[in-house]
C-alpha cells in the first residue's frame, strides 16, 4: 500500500474514507499491470513465435473457440463492471452528507480559501476541525472555478462561482494536513494553500471557547446595522432585513408571497415543472441567484435575481439562518423581522 501512495505521490491517509479510496486504487493499478505484463508477454510470444522466416511463408491461422472468447470478454466486463460498483458505493458514500455535520462556510478567491464558522468566527486559510466528527463545508467562489483539495483525506470538489457545492470528511487522527486548489485559476494557482488543523475533542472544545481566530472584515457593511462579530445565524436575519428578504418569506411559518423559511430546509420541494428536488444548501443558493429556474408550485415567478448583488457572505449568512429554521422558529431569535406587504402579487412569489 506505501508503495502506491509512493507512486500517486499521496501522503498516508487521515479520513475515515482514505483506506478505502486508497484500496481501490491498488486493486485496479495492480490489476491494470498484471493485465498490461500479460499482453506484453503475448506480443513479445507471437513475434518471436510467428516471425516470417523465409519468404512465401504464411502466418498459420490462430483461432480460439467461443468458450474460450466467452471467459476473456466475460473477465475483462466483470472487473470493469466490479471497479465501478466499489466506486459507486464509495461516490455514494461521499455524497451522503451525516445530518450531524459541522457545517463550515468555504469562500474561495484569487488565491485563498476564507472559512466562515456558526458562530461568526472566520479565518483565512487555516480550517480548524474536531478529530472523530464529521466536517461538511458548503463552498462557493467569489471569481472563478477553484477545486477545493485535501490529499491527506483523499476529497476533492470543485468550487463555482455563484453557487454552493458541499464536500465532507471526517478526520481520523490528530494533525496539520495541507489544502490544495486542484483546478488552475489563475498565475498564483500554484500558492493557494491552506491547511486542515485537525484537532482533538477537548482541545477542539476549548478552541471553540476560546475564539482564537483572526477577525477579518464583515461582509455586512459599516455604520448602523452592520453585524461584524454576531454569529452566521444573526448575521442572516440582519441581511433578510436589509435585503428585504422579508417582504415576501417569513420566518414563523405564515403564509405570505413567498413560501416560508420555517422547516424550509432539507424538505422536498415540487417545483411547477412536476420536478421535486430537496432543499439544501445548493438549492437554496440556486434559488436567490436563479429563482426563476426552480419556482415551486402553487407560487408565482415573481422573485429578483440576487446574483451580484448578495456577496458570498450574505448568501452564506441566510442559507445558515434557513437552516437553523430547519425544526421550526426559534423561540430565542429575538424580535420578530418586519414584513413588507405587496400588494400588486395575487397568490405568487417563487424560489425558494
Amino acid at each position: 500500500m506505501d508503495f502506491v501512495r509512493a507512486i500517486l505521490a499521496l501522503p498516508r491517509g487521515a479520513s475515515t474514507v482514505a483506506d478505502e479510496i486508497d484500496l481501490l486504487h491498488l486493486f485496479v493499478i495492480s490489476v491494470t499491470m498484471i493485465m498490461s505484463t500479460f499482453v506484453f508477454a503475448a506480443a513479445a510470444w507471437f513475434t518471436a513465435r510467428y516471425h516470417r522466416r523465409h519468404e512465401g511463408q504464411l502466418t498459420e491461422r490462430v483461432t480460439a473457440s467461443r468458450l474460450h472468447e466467452s471467459v476473456v470478454i466475460g473477465a475483462l466486463l466483470g472487473l470493469f463492471l466490479l471497479w465501478w460498483l466499489i466506486g459507486y458505493r464509495q461516490y455514494l458514500e461521499l455524497r451522503k452528507e451525516p445530518e450531524d455535520a459541522e457545517i463550515v462556510y468555504v469562500d474561495a478567491k484569487q488565491w485563498m480559501w476564507k472559512f466562515a464558522y456558526p458562530d461568526g468566527r472566520t479565518s483565512n486559510d487555516i480550517l480548524t476541525v474536531p478529530v472523530g466528527r464529521p466536517v461538511k463545508l458548503v463552498m462557493t467562489s467569489r471569481d472563478v472555478i477553484h477545486s477545493f483539495y485535501v490529499p491527506a483525506f483523499r476529497v476533492k470538489m470543485d468550487v463555482l462561482p455563484g453557487r454552493y457545492t458541499t464536500l465532507w470528511f471526517e478526520a481520523k487522527e490528530p494533525g496539520t494536513f495541507p489544502i490544495w486548489c486542484a483546478e488552475y485559476c489563475g498565475v498564483s494557482h500554484s500558492l493557494m494553500r491552506g491547511e486542515v488543523i485537525a484537532l482533538p475533542a477537548d482541545e477542539f472544545a476549548r478552541w471553540q471557547e476560546s475564539g482564537a481566530v483572526a477577525k477579518v472584515e464583515s461582509d455586512c457593511g459599516r455604520g448602523p446595522g452592520s453585524c461584524g462579530g454576531e454569529d452566521l445565524v444573526s448575521r442572516g436575519r440582519s441581511v433578510a432585513e436589509r435585503r428585504q428578504c422579508v417582504a415576501c418569506h417569513t420566518l414563523d411559518g405564515q403564509p405570505h408571497v413567498g413560501p416560508t423559511w420555517s422547516r424550509l430546509y432539507g424538505s422536498e420541494r415540487l417545483l411547477t415543472d412536476g420536478r421535486r428536488v430537496i432543499a439544501d444548501e445548493a438549492y437554496l443558493t440556486r434559488s436567490m441567484m436563479e429563482p426563476s429556474r426552480e419556482v415551486v408550485a402553487g407560487y408565482r415567478e415573481v422573485m429578483p435575481v440576487y446574483q451580484g448583488l448578495l456577496s458570498a457572505g450574505e448568501t452564506a449568512a441566510l442559507v445558515e439562518l434557513i437552516r437553523s429554521l430547519r425544526n421550526g422558529p426559534l423561540e430565542s431569535s429575538g424580535v420578530a423581522l418586519p414584513r413588507i406587504e405587496i400588494t400588486n402579487v395575487k397568490d405568487g412569489g417563487g424560489a425558494p
